[in-house]
């Protein structure tokens, strides 16, 4: 009987063991993962869903300007790139009047706003305004383009809807190169005026540079590209990010629990686990058992030395009882 209540424990365990780590209503679910996870040696691949990736942005209202380096470094047909990209993402932006408002400061030597805020309020017209942006060439002048963004761009008279309404300020800056002048400083009082600042680095760009231009944490705000062939690969990481979509349903590698973190996600493990040092696999938590004496064992060794003492007593009474019986044979066999 006890052997069958330890068994019966055991299994209970077991089954919310399972319970924590699979969907059972699901069992492709577990299929899915145990492919996975023998596939790949335990961890489970990266993927991305098609759907997730190619909606639409519906959610927080942006004003947001783009900054984009047009200096001697950028030929005129990265630059055709750089304005895709631009585009690509506009497409992705809910863009209106009481959505996201769109802007592009550009810069070389000289900046200029191409337009503002409040010119375009729909994605064919910012589209067309994006299509007609020549590049300046010379030198790169980054701070002076943020400090014109910061105090001529994002201003309310340019189209940017007040503190009151809580609008997100952003400013994407693109680049391929060093700054010519000093970025840290203004960066800063951007930043500190409300800007959330995100630096896309391509090719030669300094990578210090665009840290010291970024928001933080600096692994959501800083990007990096080899060419400006590939740059509208970062299209779909800003959507995740503008648009507020769940960063884990366009793709993770967590190996348990995908966490969003906001512009990103952080993993997590199921009960029983805990996250290795990569931050994305999951590990047996290490359990220190302590083996604790069931206390009903103190009633059963009692009741079993109670059950002894009566067996005792009734054999001392039996024998008793045939010594004297004994002894009376005895006397009578005397007695003849």
């Amino acid at each position: 009987m006890k052997s069958f209540r330890s068994l019966v424990c055991c299994l209970s365990l077991l089954l919310v063991d399972l319970t924590q780590s699979y969907d059972l209503h699901d069992p492709s679910y577990i299929l899915g993962q145990s492919y996975s996870q023998r596939r790949n040696n335990g961890l489970p691949y990266r993927t991305l869903n098609p759907a997730a990736t190619d909606s639409q942005c519906r959610s927080r209202p942006l004003d947001l300007v783009f900054i984009i380096d047009s200096s001697r470094s950028v030929r005129p047909g990265e630059f055709e790139k750089v304005k895709i990209f631009l585009a690509d993402m506009v497409d992705t932006l809910d863009v209106g009047p009481d959505a996201t408002r769109v802007a592009v400061v550009n810069y070389a030597s000289t900046v200029k706003i191409e337009f503002l805020l409040k010119h375009h309020l729909s994605k064919d017209t910012i589209k067309q305004a994006i299509n007609r942006i020549e590049p300046l060439a010379a030198g790169t002048m980054t701070g002076m383009a943020i400090k014109k963004a910061m105090d001529e761009a994002f201003t309310e008279k340019s189209g940017a809807r007040p503190k009151s309404k809580n609008i997100s300020k952003v400013a994407i800056i693109v680049t391929d190169g060093r700054p010519q002048d000093q970025v840290e400083e203004v960066s800063a009082a951007a930043r500190a005026s409300g800007i959330e600042i995100y630096a896309v680095g391509v090719d030669r760009a300094d990578m210090r540079s665009l840290k010291l231009m970024a928001s933080n944490p600096l692994e959501d705000h800083v990007f990096y590209v080899e060419t400006y062939g590939v740059i509208e690969k970062l299209t779909s990481k800003f959507r995740a990010t503008l648009c507020g979509m769940d960063p884990c349903a366009m793709g993770h590698d967590c190996e348990h629990i995908c966490v969003n973190s906001g512009s990103s996600f952080n993993c997590k493990c199921r009960s029983g686990f805990i996250l290795n040092e990569d931050q994305k696999t999951c590990s047996l938590k290490q359990v220190k058992v302590e083996i604790i004496q069931d206390p009903c064992m103190c009633e059963a060794r009692l009741a079993f030395q109670r059950q002894t003492q009566t067996s005792i007593q009734d054999l001392n009474a039996k024998l008793a009882a045939v010594t004297r019986k004994v002894e009376q044979m005895e006397n009578t066999l005397g007695r003849m």
